[in-house]
């Protein structure tokens, strides 16, 4: 016999977590399903929470803020081992999994160990740890799976020195060089952590740009950063070979005949989402490239009753953006009268060192689109806490529509961007713009005044025309 739930969500990132919580509040009997022995997905456990405190914690053990704001070297990082390095990841890793297991807990989600597949599509077969099956039935079913990393053929990923960056939280020894392979946004965190740390890092990709979505001046500043911090970039290279690594260093042979050494390699290659284990035929589904799910506007799939959200159906693919996706599915699931459109504007957060943040459009899309527009920037040295801090990359820079002021694009480059782009995003939100920073007290001294100062910016070119 099936135990039978109005939703049956299916992982417990958080896509899945944000739409058991929501179904939960309706007042509907819900159960999650989860593979792995702890709660939280990729995004607590291997990817975003860890890799972000990583991030942190390079900083902190580098002395890298102190040595740039002091010119004192309060730095650990010659007598750290890998296990102070990784201590505060854990411990934060930990925290969030309570947490989330209190949430689901408190509002009498029950959470079922072990792996899911659809027996038909009402239900889902859980195969649990001990070898055991149970099948759960749910009126409605929301696949919040996530994604793992890809592992490209020929990479021998099995020796110690070679890793993804799931497993690369395994690292037993801090490398005295890297290569990454692969400058997407997980790809870039990573070669920065290291190279806060002294890492001798080279980050190889196959374009000669990075992060090409973000706005060129974002992009471009950022790269300037790494390159100061010490990542060394390989462009418009691929990684044809690695042979049989040795006992203390690996050899990767590039496109164009290069060869490149490195103590340990991490391998960035994008990500792909397991949906074909959770058995797609019995349920009927359909899915496209790289295991996603194709879905409408409500993350319905094909199968009006199954829904799909996060990384399973593609882009943006992050943790934020997952669990709006989580709520708005699971309303629409059971009140599809309620507005439950996901917000009508998603900020990126990028945590290389130093930060970058950004929202709306780009420069480019802009230009594009034909619209009069001016920009106004802030380095973040105008402004009194810029100076405090001693961020000497930092910028905001915010595009205004020409005729009325109204915001179109706020991007940052600096500490805590990902942070000082919110006062953007709420300001996208409500069509807002330059009015409305003036209008605002900002804390002092704050970084939040970086409004006013990139504001000031852009009018001045618009009252003096010439002003570069």
């Amino acid at each position: 016999m099936a135990s039978s739930y109005d939703l049956v969500v299916i992982g417990s990132g958080p896509a899945g977590e944000s739409a058991a919580v929501t179904a939960a509040l309706l007042g509907k009997s819900v159960a999650v399903v989860e593979k792995a022995p702890h709660p939280g997905g990729a995004a607590v456990n291997t990817g975003t929470l860890p890799s972000k405190t990583l991030r942190e914690t390079a900083v902190a053990l580098s002395g890298l803020r102190t040595r740039d704001l002091f010119g004192v070297d309060l730095s650990l990082r010659r007598e750290a081992t890998i296990d102070d390095f990784l201590r505060h990841e854990r411990a934060v890793k930990v925290g969030e999994r309570t947490q989330i297991r209190r949430l689901l807990d408190g509002y009498g989600v029950r959470t079922v160990t072990g792996a899911g597949a659809f027996a038909d599509p009402h239900t889902v077969r859980v195969t649990k740890p001990d070898g055991t099956t149970e099948d759960v039935r749910g009126e409605k079913v929301v696949i919040a799976i996530g994604s793992v990393p890809v592992r490209p053929p020929g990479i021998p990923f099995d020796h110690n020195r070679v890793h993804d960056s799931d497993e690369l939280l395994d690292l037993h020894e801090l490398p005295r060089s890297i290569a990454v392979v692969g400058a997407g946004v997980i790809g870039c965190e990573y070669a920065c952590t290291f190279a806060a740390l002294g890492v001798d890092t080279h980050l190889i990709d196959g374009r000669d740009a990075l992060l090409p979505f973000l706005d060129a001046d974002l992009s471009g500043g950022l790269q300037a950063a790494m390159t100061r911090l010490g990542v060394k970039f390989v462009w418009k290279e691929a990684v044809t070979a690695c042979p049989d690594p040795g006992e203390h260093s690996v050899c990767l042979t590039l496109s164009s005949g290069r060869t490149l050494q490195a103590d340990h390699v991490l391998v960035c290659a994008g990500r792909y989402c397991k949906t074909p284990d959770l058995n797609p035929v019995a349920a009927g589904l359909t899915l496209a490239d790289k295991g996603r799910v194709p879905v409408d506007r409500f993350y319905r799939t094909n199968v009006p009753h199954i829904y799909a959200v996060g990384d399973v159906i593609g882009f943006p693919a992050l943790a934020s953006t997952s669990g709006e996706q989580g709520r708005a599915a699971a309303r629409h699931a059971f009140d599809p009268t309620h507005r439950a459109d996901v917000a009508a504007v998603l900020p990126t957060g990028i945590y290389t060192i130093p930060e970058a943040s950004a929202a709306g459009q780009t420069e480019a899309e802009v230009r594009k689109a034909g619209t009069a527009y001016l920009v106004g920037r802030a380095e973040y040295g105008q402004c009194p806490r810029g100076k405090i801090i001693g961020e000497r990359d930092g910028f905001l820079k915010l595009i205004f529509r020409a005729d009325d002021l109204r915001l179109l694009g706020v991007h940052v480059l600096g500490e805590m961007a990902s942070e000082v782009v919110h006062i953007g995003v709420l300001a996208l939100m409500q069509q807002a713009g330059a009015d409305l920073f003036l209008r605002t007290c900002f804390n002092y001294p704050t970084l939040g005044e970086l409004y006013k100062y990139a504001t000031h910016d852009a009018l001045q070119k618009k009252h003096r025309p010439g002003k570069s």
